[in-house]
């Protein structure tokens, strides 16, 4: 966590000197946003984490590596393609639940498989998308991404087991 953390300090330290260098009272209206934005994402990342946090005291090691862990193959890989579709919010509640998952000992195949059916399938997102974007685009949009989080899962246990 130190790299990306320093590579994200780095990043705001730049932009806040541009903002400065660029006058127009840039840098106030980008801390405001920022105090916007916080109130907002603050409860819901304390609550991600609390059950991330939860999902690693209650869930035993050996229950979460049996299901989930790398020797759970293909039925691990399921169950985390089924969770990450219906896995509610965007990545300030499903990024903590799924470090809390893999820290609590799920495998690489099941995590990728998760975050990618997340990403892809996104259940409570449908009915926004069938809404906007109509029936026929949400259906070939599904058909077409149908299978990437089982083969990402598949894939990442097949060459990426090492990663602990």
């Amino acid at each position: 966590m130190l790299i990306p953390t320093v590579v994200m300090g780095l990043l705001a330290v730049i932009l806040f000197s541009i903002a400065l260098h660029k006058g127009d009272g840039a840098p106030v209206e980008g801390l405001k946003l920022t105090k916007d934005l916080l109130i907002q994402v603050i409860p819901l990342l304390i609550l991600a984490f609390i059950v991330a946090g939860m999902v690693q005291v209650l869930l035993p090691y050996e229950t979460i590596t049996r299901w989930v862990g790398t020797e759970s193959g293909i039925r691990g890989i399921m169950i985390g393609t089924l969770a990450g579709a219906v896995t509610p919010g965007g990545p300030y509640v499903t990024l903590p639940i799924a470090a809390g998952l893999w820290q609590a000992g799920a495998g690489i195949g099941t995590m990728v498989a998760f975050v990618t059916s997340w990403s892809l399938w996104a259940v409570m997102r449908l009915p926004m998308e069938i809404g906007i974007m109509g029936w026929e685009f949400t259906l070939v949009r599904l058909a077409c991404t149908f299978f990437f989080p089982p083969i990402a899962g598949l894939l990442a246990n097949r060459f990426f087991s090492w990663v602990l």
